[in-house]
């Protein structure tokens, strides 16, 4: 019998059970996977930043999880001698209709007590010589991390203290009576309490305990290009464009990786399968969910001109490049790449809203991290505090 069963090896199930462990020492833990290793869904195909908080509303989840998550992630890097780096990120005003959108920003990031710096247009300049800008805010505390290695560690971690982790063991079925009953398909494994961090399937799992929500995971796509390595010197610190207040997407922006490289992107593509990272991936039981579900339709009447973009960014290389260009207007087709594409698990409501924030819900003897979007791989740390914290007050 555990006393933590833990269902997802991705980075947030991982750091749930890693806290347990260190919060409850002598606490017994199963940490479930059905795929051979850790962290090879969203958390493998991640950009790796370590956000800083600035974009999201004051007291929320994500505003909290971000900024001290920021803290605890780095701390952890430097404790284990994970490579990372605090290069600090540039958002961009790029005409003068944006100026109060990022003004907005810039007081949310003072709301959130955040250290950033508001920059002037030749201010912009010398900091990113390549970018075209009316003003931008550095935030120096945004880094870049591989969270991989991260996973990786954590796992390593979590099997030394005398914890299992199984993999190849996907969940077929979970009784929750005077304790939890898992069932996969090669074995039964009883614990007293749940914790579902199951990402891009943590709907279904929920569903399989006997939860039922007026929400459910929809696949999103994010299609990248990278700069090869002689348009690297274009991007000095992470640049991003002012969100767009009318799509719920940042944009494509330009991230640099810890490895050296820079990818540019993403755009947003409903995916045709949850783990469907090209565009000829595609299931029948992922794909017939979502048609099926009146909230997608909803979402996509409201955002019809938005998600027409996306699209042809998808297919068309020459479009995307026009939206770099307004951050970076001398890259050409000549300077990108391919390269390897992600999927957001985003949660959506049946009246067609998105779900904002970080969702936990709790059952009898459990708990379903439900929508867990970026910054989920940041804040993760702070997800196990947070996990541990709600099992003390029940």
């Amino acid at each position: 019998m555990y006393d933590y069963v833990i269902i997802g090896a991705g980075i947030v199930g991982l750091s749930v059970a890693y806290t347990i462990q260190k919060k409850q020492p002598d606490a017994f833990i199963a940490v479930l996977e059905k795929e051979e290793a850790a962290a090879l869904h969203q958390t493998g195909n991640n950009s790796g930043v370590i956000h800083s908080g600035i974009y999201y509303p004051p007291k929320s989840f994500k505003a909290a999880f971000a900024k001290n998550g920021n803290r605890s992630m780095i701390t952890f890097c430097e404790e284990h001698e994970i490579p990372y780096e605090q290069c600090g990120k540039i958002i961009v005003a790029t005409e003068e209709k944006q100026m109060a959108s990022l003004q907005n920003l810039y007081k949310r990031a003072q709301d959130n007590e955040l250290t950033v710096y508001w920059l002037e247009e030749d201010q912009l300049k010398e900091r990113e010589p390549h970018v075209k800008g009316v003003a931008g805010i550095e935030v120096p505390s945004t880094g870049i991390v591989n969270y991989k290695t991260v996973s990786d560690k954590l796992a390593v971690l979590i099997q030394e203290k005398g914890n299992h982790i199984f993999f190849n063991e996907q969940v077929i079925s979970i009784n929750e009576n005077d304790e939890v009953s898992i069932k996969t398909r090669k074995q039964t494994i009883n614990g007293k309490k749940m914790v579902n961090c199951a990402g891009l399937h943590s709907d279904r799992i929920a569903k399989l305990a006997g939860y039922h929500m007026d929400m459910q995971i929809v696949p999103f796509r994010g299609e990248y290009y990278q700069l090869k390595e002689e348009a690297r010197h274009l991007v000095k610190h992470l640049i991003y464009p002012v969100p767009n207040p009318d799509f719920p997407f940042l944009g494509v922006h330009f991230t640099r990786m810890i490895d050296g490289g820079v990818e540019a992107g993403p755009n947003a593509v409903l995916g045709l399968k949850r783990e469907g990272y090209s565009k000829m991936d595609w299931n029948v039981k992922d794909l017939t969910q979502v048609l099926v579900f009146p909230g997608f339709w909803k979402l996509a009447s409201s955002y019809i001109r938005e998600g027409t973009a996306e699209m042809v960014r998808s297919v068309s290389k020459k479009s995307f490049i026009k939206s770099l260009q307004k951050l970076i207007p001398e890259i050409t087709e000549n300077d990108i790449e391919k390269a390897p594409a992600g999927v957001r698990a985003q949660a959506l409501r049946l009246n067609g809203k998105l779900v904002d924030d970080f969702y936990i819900v709790k059952g009898k003897h459990s708990l379903h991290v439900c929508n867990a979007p970026s910054p989920a791989a940041t804040g993760s740390l702070q997800i196990g505090e947070e996990v541990f914290q709600r099992f003390q007050e029940s």
